[in-house]
């Protein structure tokens, strides 16, 4: 796995639930409390060590921990920027998401990104499929998602599922529910 997202589940995890936390993970997982470094790669089995460590010291299923991850990267400034480059409203950020997987080659070359297709099922009602090598990126989007309907001010409904192909289908109940999180394509002003 890439250093990027080990160091970014990481985060995560110290941001979110704080350093003891985290050291109590990284102990069980057997990874040193430095963590990991972003340029590097590390075996699948370190990920999923940290991952299940994690899920075991919070008593939360894995699936809702990939999840909470999800909505933590959207609040990255440079992640939310590169997801809002994908439309002006909802709708055209979903239709976008089967070039994500480009975009963020562009950024990191390096880093494996499943197969993402996008299938509109009626008005306002998708089904997304993630196909990849390595299950648990379904809800890692499914919170992205989540996260970035909040974003534009869309009220949606998301419900994950897996079965091969992960799978997540989509509701807009309200394309305009909330006024969204400001955006400008010049990006935020230095004071």
């Amino acid at each position: 796995m890439h250093g990027l997202v080990n160091r970014s589940i990481q985060s995560f995890l110290r941001d979110t639930y704080g350093a003891t936390l985290w050291s109590r993970v990284a102990d069980a997982a057997g990874v040193g409390a430095g963590g990991f470094e972003a340029m590097l790669s590390y075996d699948d089995a370190v990920t999923d060590a940290v991952l299940d460590a994690a899920a075991a010291a919070l008593a939360k299923p894995r699936e809702a921990l990939l999840e909470d991850l999800g909505i933590y990267l959207v609040g990255l400034e440079p992640l939310r920027r590169l997801l809002r480059f994908g439309g002006v409203d909802y709708v055209d950020f979903l239709h976008s998401l089967d070039e994500l997987p480009d975009r963020v080659r562009l950024a990191v070359a390096e880093i494996e990104m499943p197969e993402i297709e996008l299938t509109a099922t009626g008005p306002g009602r998708f089904v997304l499929c993630c196909r990849g090598a390595r299950p648990g990126f379904g809800a890692v989007l499914a919170g992205m998602l989540s996260a970035m309907a909040d974003d534009y001010g869309a009220l949606v409904l998301i419900d994950a599922t897996g079965a091969g192909a992960e799978r997540i289908t989509i509701e807009l109940l309200q394309a305009r529910f909330a006024s969204g999180r400001r955006f400008d394509l010049a990006g935020p002003v230095a004071p």
